[in-house]
């Protein structure tokens, strides 16, 4: 078994096709997986159709890499109260502090204090990478706000990435002044591009002193949002999409947006599946709309996948979420303890030691790379496919207990390797050392067509639940590296060295 890791996580018509030029000759990558542009991480699986410098720039961030998400926090800053459009799937009244959803925080946040805050989370968490913008309104609806944020934080961490999420209405009014602040990602959340599909899903939009309803505001909508996305394509800023999948509404819609906005220079789709629960108060959950299954979220983001990565691993944070994706930390930083945090933060001592576990993780990189290789050398050729689910606390290792585990990611393995394809959320089946027999009911539902789950480890009890359902539990490769461990044991079992469930 290897040594703890001394940086452990804690707890319409579609237009001729853009393609994203390649980077010029000199211009150098990093190394680890996402600097190799045929190695697997960025989005999911395969970054094989990612040019070199796409990949460097999306290697530390973990919403826009799947293999950066082991490594790497991501932080939003709550300073854009305001929202120009309603979407039937939101409400920013509502929150609870165990809710994760986007448009939910528990304080907004000024400029000053928002900057504040990033150093305070810069001093305990030193993973963070990416410094977003995501609500709990639209980032863009009131500007300033947003710009004076980014403006603080490159002067306070000029080493921490900046990123906002914005529904393209306003969009295309400040693409050169999103450019100039040295915001490289931009998240765009577009579901429709036939506004019959839109006046389904937005009420209402409030552009040019106006609110529009109905087909004129999902027309004006999908226009901005299409001349948005083109403008920072234009710009050489990486663009991401959000779409929600909507069942009967827009969930056979999503192939054409895919191909609209791939076609304008989109380089990474993330189709999120729709949460509609009445307590939340959206529409959508009120009139019993019901969500995507995992099978269908799954079916739906394997038709997409293409020359365009797709996003798996995103966890539809809340607009104030702090840490790893999976985590929120967020409770730790308010403005009640914020400026005794920030007070002790030496700001050289800070930037060493995100410098120390940036190496820290090229090295884990290096060292995950070379397991991989070695496990897939030993890999034959074979047809078979299985859905394995991995319990992990973060590192790329399986190292979570399965009692300790609220979700499973979820991976795809065959001859090509291990690729993640998703997470499934559970209940605790541990809580304060107690077991919690009723939660394995529902833990077994959200393992739904896994022939595994590897773990670091298992009490019996759990292990003849999984068993009688079908599900192999796996400990033999507690700690160490994920896709390596996976390919290893797919190998075996194909070769008919261990016992698989049917």
């Amino acid at each position: 078994m290897p040594a703890p890791l001394p940086f452990a996580s804690p707890s319409p018509a579609v237009p001729a096709r853009r393609v994203i030029p390649l980077a010029p000759a000199g211009v150098a990558g990093r190394g680890g997986t996402c600097g190799t542009a045929t190695k697997g991480g960025c989005g999911s699986g395969s970054s094989a159709g990612l040019p070199r410098h796409i990949l460097d720039r999306v290697h530390d961030h973990p919403c826009y890499s799947a293999e950066a998400h082991h490594h790497f926090a991501r932080m939003h800053v709550a300073v854009a109260p305001g929202c120009n459009i309603q979407c039937n799937y939101c409400n920013r009244k509502y929150d609870c502090a165990n809710e994760s959803r986007p448009g939910v925080v528990s304080e907004k946040l000024t400029p000053e204090l928002a900057a504040k805050k990033v150093l305070a989370v810069a001093a305990r968490i030193p993973q963070l990478s990416v410094v977003g913008v995501a609500g709990p309104g639209d980032a863009l609806a009131i500007p300033e706000k947003t710009f004076r944020t980014f403006e603080l934080i490159r002067e306070a961490a000029p080493d921490i990435r900046l990123c906002l999420s914005t529904n393209g209405l306003a969009l295309p009014d400040h693409v050169e002044r999103i450019k100039a602040l040295g915001v490289d990602h931009v998240t765009i959340t577009i579901n429709m591009i036939d506004p019959a599909v839109g006046a389904q899903i937005y009420p209402w939009i409030f552009f040019d002193h106006k609110r529009r309803r109905g087909l004129e505001a999902a027309r004006i909508l999908h226009e901005r949002q299409m001349l948005g996305l083109e403008m920072l394509v234009a710009a050489d800023v990486l663009v991401k999409v959000n779409s929600v999948m909507i069942p009967g509404i827009n969930d056979r819609h999503l192939a054409e947006v895919n191909e609209a906005v791939k076609s304008r220079g989109a380089f990474l789709h993330n189709i999120m599946p729709l949460i509609s629960d009445p307590t939340h108060g959206t529409h959508f959950g009120l009139t019993g709309q019901r969500g995507p299954t995992p099978a269908e979220l799954k079916a739906l983001q394997d038709a997409c996948e293409g020359e365009m990565q797709m996003m798996r691993h995103c966890r539809q944070c809340r607009a104030d979420a702090v840490g790893m994706l999976g985590e929120d930390r967020g409770a730790e930083f308010t403005s009640h303890n914020i400026d005794s945090i920030a007070a002790g933060v030496d700001a050289a001592a800070v930037a060493e030691s995100r410098a120390a576990y940036r190496s820290f993780v090229e090295r884990e990189r290096a060292d995950r790379d070379a397991a991989t290789e070695s496990a897939q050398a030993r890999l034959g050729t074979t047809a078979e496919t299985r859905l394995v689910a991995v319990a992990t606390k973060g590192s790329g290792r399986i190292n979570q207990h399965f009692g300790h585990a609220e979700e499973f990611q979820v991976y795809e393995v065959s001859a090509a390797g291990a690729k993640f394809v998703g997470h499934r959320k559970v209940s605790l089946y541990c809580q304060g050392g107690y077991e919690d027999d009723e939660a394995m009911p529902g833990i077994v539902e959200a393992l739904a067509g896994c022939g595994a789950v590897f773990v670091a480890k298992i009490g019996h009890c759990p292990r003849k639940d999984l068993t009688a359902a079908g599900i192999a539990a796996v400990e033999d490769y507690a700690h160490d590296y994920i896709e390596a461990s996976l390919i290893d044991w797919f190998a075996k079992s194909v070769a008919g060295a261990t016992t698989i469930a049917a």
